[in-house]
């Protein structure tokens, strides 16, 4: 069993909720204000850890009242906090988010999360079967440092590359497994993909962003499931029919599952299976962190559900041209 070491953001979230999304310039009635726990690197912490994974949190809080809550929070959740340092320079990193119906708009203030530096993730003790988790909430010269780190450890590298931004060559031949979402996608593809196109179109997206034929892409879908590229493999997910009521923090739950089974020695098409059933719970609740589901919830979830046969779990014939 390996360890999940995610190096990211931990954020108080501030979420306003109300019947609709105001338009520019217009102010409408809220139902109520909430204080969550999240940020990605500390939602996608949550996940792993929640679902059994040993998990080391590596980032940044501010001296306030906002960073005593998150310390307080994260240590009951059972992370190694030994790599979280308090620092009296700037404020623990804030998201302004407004929910309406199962869509969220959000702002984030980086704060503490933009001091998160490449000392920080330099004295992380990796080895051989754990797996190093970032994504774009601290600074990428920070993220390209860690995975430098875990490939000298022969860890294995996750990358969330959200919110979306443009990243160099340099970070993306770092990267062993990415997830990412339609909208990712599109914007580092310079393509139009959105979640209702075909699979094959997704694929052909994905295999022109990777850097090498051994690099996975996983390209979250919603409601409608995952598709992954893995070396010539291309897997499908389906997705699970429920009832959401907030989509945040879905795509870190999904990281953090993935990254869990993966330390675990799943295998990937059971690790995404995996972490889209954890995704699905989590869209049932509000809240980031505190919507993670635990391994009872995500076993019961699955029980549920019909396994494919095995002649539908393996690899099919290519979706779209090698």
């Amino acid at each position: 069993m390996g360890r999940v070491f995610v190096a990211g953001s931990i954020n108080m979230d501030v979420v306003a909720t109300a019947q609709r999304h105001p338009r520019v310039g217009e102010t409408v009635a809220g139902k109520e204000v909430l204080y969550f726990p999240g940020g990605k690197g500390a939602n996608q912490a949550v996940a792993a850890a929640r679902l059994g994974a040993r998990t080391t949190l590596i980032g940044r809080l501010g001296k306030d009242s906002f960073g005593a809550e998150l310390k307080a929070f994260l240590t009951d959740q059972g992370i190694d906090l030994g790599y979280v340092r308090e620092t009296a320079e700037a404020h623990t990193g804030t998201a302004i988010i407004t929910v309406a119906g199962a869509d969220n708009t959000i702002v984030v203030i980086a704060g503490a999360n933009a001091l998160v530096g490449t000392d920080d993730v330099g004295i992380v003790p990796m080895v051989k079967g754990d797996v190093a988790v970032s994504q774009f909430e601290i600074p990428l010269p920070t993220i390209t440092a860690f995975f430098h780190h875990a490939r000298a450890a022969s860890a294995t590298t996750l990358l969330n590359p959200a919110p979306a931004q443009k990243f160099g060559r340099e970070l993306l031949e770092l990267v062993d497994i990415l997830v990412l979402n339609e909208t990712e996608l599109g914007l580092l593809t310079d393509t139009g993909v959105s979640e209702n196109d075909d699979p094959a179109r997704i694929i052909a997206a994905a295999r022109r962003l990777r850097a090498s034929q051994d690099q996975t892409i996983c390209v979250t879908l919603g409601k409608r499931g995952v598709v992954a590229l893995a070396g010539r493999d291309e897997l499908i997910v389906a997705g699970r029919k429920v009832q959401a009521i907030d989509a945040t923090g879905a795509g870190d739950c999904f990281v953090g599952a993935l990254a869990a089974q993966l330390a675990s020695e799943a295998t990937l098409y059971d690790a995404l299976t995996y972490a889209n059933a954890a995704a699905s719970i989590c869209v049932q609740r509000m809240g980031a962190a505190p919507s993670m589901p635990d391994a009872g919830e995500v076993s019961e979830a699955l029980a549920e559900t019909r396994p494919a046969p095995s002649s539908d779990r393996t690899p099919g014939p290519p979706l779209a041209p090698a």
